[in-house]
């Protein structure tokens, strides 16, 4: 049984149809040569042209094609054969019309080089009428008050080797405004072509401000990743190798997206790795530090919540500072939860700044879990948040995973339930393991 074409292709004005409308370009006008290598090296050497393509397909057929220097339109040269009707229209006047901003220039640039025109070029104007508003009825005359309008400019016409003719035109104040529109548009395709490229060079640079390398612990086994809901955000996540045998761990949310957020995230970065050689055993002193450069370097309005970890791999100490960022998870080998709450306020917001450190001893089997907002906060469609409740049954269902694993299914499963991300992801887990290195 067969089927009609509105039963096989979506409709584009549907509801469900996409929000952009589709590419749509011309992609060639057909000339009819006699010898594409001699038309070829015409339209390359005396016009010049740009050559497109120059290919042949199985058939044996030959396709070659030219575009004038800006490149908006396609001239396909095309060699029929002798018997054929499209052989009879070679030599025919053509309906193409190049513009130029001075046909006197080109006229004399061709010329020069063996182009062969029908006339010098003149002044030609046409008048043309202006659509009636309406009101005034199908076909009612223009207004006296309302002249008609005048369009014209410097026209002439040449010819190919083989008499094609074409016409070669400056136009008057209406086309340039419409020339100067679409140079405007060429330029607003440009400049988005180009931040396009800019991003994707700064999320290439944010990438590698990620930790490439774990340093190595017996006790500590640990993982972690960002997924970044634009091409670069304000996440951030980090180990530091503090000296020994102390880890350091870090998770932390800059305040807004984009391009802004991405920059203090890598200040906030750099002033971490910068100052934590200085701080030794004092992680107070470290962030205080960290504070003051953030408040100096940023805006007044810029932040960041960060939690800051210090593992020690020999007495499996964990000190900590929560700079107003999310409550760390501890979930222990017997499945008791311990929230790691916040120590002190967020970074960069205040000069006069303090904090407090907490302690805690990690026994083997147990799982710490780090994470920002774009976990807890992520939106199903039908408007549920996954919440902390979601993510620790997560943490219980995969706990028997490394800590890789742990990290790849959670955030699949958040993924999984909110298909439309807005928000950065990060997450860090990691699990104490017995003293000789291997699982509880």
């Amino acid at each position: 049984m067969g089927s009609s074409l509105s039963n096989e292709i979506p409709d584009p004005s549907s509801p469900d149809a996409g929000r952009h409308d589709p590419y749509l370009r011309m992609h060639s006008v057909t000339v009819f040569v006699r010898d594409q290598d001699r038309s070829l090296r015409f339209y390359l050497d005396r016009l010049g042209f740009t050559l497109v393509a120059d290919v042949r397909f199985q058939s044996a057929r030959r396709w070659v094609a030219v575009s004038p220097p800006d490149g908006t339109a396609i001239l396909s040269l095309v060699a029929p054969a002798p018997e054929s009707r499209e052989y009879k229209l070679i030599g025919r006047p053509t309906q193409v019309v190049f513009v130029t901003e001075d046909v006197l220039a080109k006229f004399h640039e061709w010329r020069k080089r063996g182009v062969r025109f029908s006339s010098t070029p003149r002044l030609r104007r046409i008048r043309y009428e202006r659509p009636q508003p309406a009101i005034n009825g199908p076909g009612a005359p223009a207004s006296p008050a309302d002249p008609e309008p005048v369009w014209g400019g410097v026209f002439t016409r040449f010819q190919d080797l083989d008499g094609n003719s074409f016409a070669l035109a400056g136009f008057d104040e209406l086309t340039r405004e419409v020339e100067a529109q679409r140079r405007a548009a060429a330029a607003k395709l440009e400049a988005e072509r180009l931040a396009a490229q800019e991003l994707e060079i700064a999320k290439r640079v944010q990438a590698g401000l990620f930790p490439q390398t774990l340093p190595p612990m017996r006790t500590l086994e640990y993982a972690g990743k960002c997924i970044q809901a634009r091409q670069v955000g304000g996440d951030y996540y980090d180990f530091l190798d503090l000296g020994r045998g102390r880890l350091g761990l870090l998770i932390g949310d800059i305040s807004g997206k984009g391009i802004a957020a991405a920059i203090l995230m890598a200040n906030l970065q750099a002033n971490l790795r910068s100052q934590c050689a200085i701080a030794l055993d004092q992680p107070e002193r470290l962030m205080c530090s960290v504070n003051q450069l953030f408040y100096e370097n940023t805006s007044e309005s810029a932040y960041a919540t960060l939690f800051f970890a210090e593992y020690d791999d020999r007495t499996r100490r964990l000190r900590y500072v929560n700079c107003g960022h999310l409550p760390a998870l501890v979930l222990t080998r017997d499945g008791t939860l311990e929230r790691l709450e916040p120590t002190t306020t967020v970074l960069g917001l205040f000069k006069d700044w303090g904090c407090e450190v907490g302690e805690r001893r990690i026994s083997a089997g147990d799982t710490l879990a780090f994470y920002t907002d774009g976990i807890t906060e992520s939106f199903s469609d039908r408007d549920e948040e996954f919440g902390e409740r979601r993510l620790i049954e997560a943490l219980r269902r995969y706990r028997d995973q490394p800590p890789g694993g742990v990290v790849d299914s959670i955030v699949r499963d958040v993924q999984q339930f909110s298909p439309h991300q807005h928000d950065d992801i990060t997450l860090i887990v990691a699990k104490c393991r017995r003293q000789d290195g291997r699982r509880q």
